[in-house]
């Protein structure tokens, strides 16, 4: 029998890697998108070649706390308990604080930090009583050593690093092991697109000069969700190329 991920933030760059990986790994994948965007994870979820044993497509405003309990609680009577969650959900919204608007700063937070309550919470207890389960959740570089014009992005990241800790102490005698990635500066769409000359500053801070494979932030989530990461929680896996070192 398949075990049951979930995973926000399921298409882009790293999410699309982390839910190829994941049904490569033989999970059934419920994948999120975002109210209204049934045709863009459509269009996602074809490409991919994905079959409906595979992935079903649920949409979800990760943001409305009381849409994920109602919706959350009704999708786990449908499949049953899950296995794996990746909280992945995350959006930027980037300026100086001093001029940063209330919905900048709101709309991240939102939807990086309080998207990991609203999603985990109707599911964890559910993992503790089956007796475990993993939770994952993607963090940022920028979360562990901030970043000029992100003091949002930053606030909610460095968030879910301290959410992890605490959720980890709180799952451990269940079986459940809450962890981190924190990637850095990795070759997603978006960011190869930049300017040559801006991709090649940006790697030039890099110890390893380079860009990291978006396959190589859902190796990380594969390998924390595995058998053999069964003795690691509350941790935080950088995967940054060297260019943070906690």
């Amino acid at each position: 029998m398949k075990k049951l991920a979930l995973i926000t933030g399921s298409k882009g760059g790293i999410g699309s890697a982390i839910s190829s990986r994941l049904v490569e790994n033989d999970y059934r994948l419920i994948a999120t998108y975002y109210t209204g965007n049934y045709e863009c994870a459509k269009e996602w979820f074809e490409s991919k070649g994905f079959t409906d044993d595979q992935v079903r497509l649920f949409e979800l405003d990760v943001t409305n706390t009381n849409e994920c309990q109602k919706k959350l609680e009704e999708i786990q009577e449908e499949e049953g308990t899950f296995d794996l969650v990746v909280n992945n959900a995350g959006i930027t919204r980037d300026g100086q604080f001093k001029k940063m608007s209330a919905e900048a700063w709101f709309d991240v937070i939102n939807t990086n930090l309080n998207s990991v309550f609203n999603v985990t919470q109707p599911l964890f207890a559910a993992m503790c009583e089956k007796g475990g389960g993993r939770v994952i959740n993607i963090s940022s570089v920028n979360g562990q050593k901030g970043q000029f014009g992100q003091a949002n992005y930053s606030a909610a990241k460095a968030g879910m690093i301290g959410f992890t800790k605490a959720l980890a102490a709180e799952g451990a005698r269940s079986g459940v092991t809450v962890n981190v990635i924190a990637p850095g500066y990795t070759g997603t769409p978006m960011v190869e697109a930049m300017r040559e000359d801006v991709l090649d500053s940006i790697k030039s801070t890099i110890p390893l000069k380079r860009l990291a494979k978006p396959e190589e932030i859902a190796a990380a989530v594969a390998y924390l969700a595995s058998d053999e990461a069964a003795y690691i929680t509350g941790e935080t896996l950088s995967v940054n190329g060297g260019l943070y070192m906690a």
